[in-house]
C-alpha cells in the first residue's frame, strides 16, 4: 500500500496551481507516463463538479487504463480522486491548495494506492518515490511554463 504525501511552497497563485492540477485532460502534455486523458463526464454536484476520467498510464512494458472520479472543489481549492476502474486494487488522491501571506501558495498532495497484479506492485515499489517525485516536480515544471 504504498503511499506519499508532500507539501510544497510554489511563487503561483493557489488558484492558478489548483487550475492547472483540474485541466485533466492536459496531463499527457507533460506528466511522467501519462499517454492519454479522456474525460467520460462532467456533473455538478452542489459547490463541486465531478468529474469522470480515464487515464492511460505507460510504464516500461505495462500500458493501463484507468478510470477515477475526480472531485473539484473551486471553492476549497481541493481536489480529491477516487478509483473507478482498471488496474489498481484502490486509489485515492487528495491535492489542496492555498495562498501565503508571503507571497505565493502552498500546494499539498497525498496519494494511496495499490496495484491489483504483483508484477507492478513489485515494480512500483522499487521506483515509488521517485515516481511521485517526478510527478510532483512536473506539476512544477508545468507552472512555470504557464505562469513563470
Amino acid at each position: 500500500m504504498p503511499t506519499h504525501s508532500e507539501t510544497r511552497h510554489l511563487p503561483y497563485t493557489a488558484r492558478q496551481m489548483y487550475d492547472l492540477v483540474a485541466d485533466v485532460p492536459a496531463y499527457p502534455q507533460f506528466l511522467p507516463w501519462c499517454a492519454a486523458a479522456r474525460v467520460r463526464q462532467t456533473l455538478p454536484q452542489g459547490d463541486a463538479t465531478v468529474m469522470e476520467a480515464d487515464l492511460v498510464i505507460s510504464f516500461k512494458v505495462f500500458r493501463e487504463r484507468f478510470g477515477s472520479r475526480v472531485t473539484l472543489r473551486p471553492d476549497d481549492l481541493r481536489i480529491d480522486t477516487e478509483y473507478l476502474d482498471g488496474p489498481f486494487r484502490y486509489l485515492k488522491s487528495r491535492w489542496s491548495f492555498s495562498d501565503t501571506p508571503e507571497g505565493g501558495c502552498t500546494v499539498s498532495f497525498f496519494v494511496d494506492f495499490e496495484f491489483r497484479n504483483a508484477v507492478l506492485r513489485r515494480i512500483i515499489g522499487v521506483v515509488f518515490n521517485e515516481a511521485m517525485h517526478r510527478i510532483v516536480r512536473a506539476f512544477e515544471a508545468r507552472a512555470a511554463d504557464l505562469y513563470g
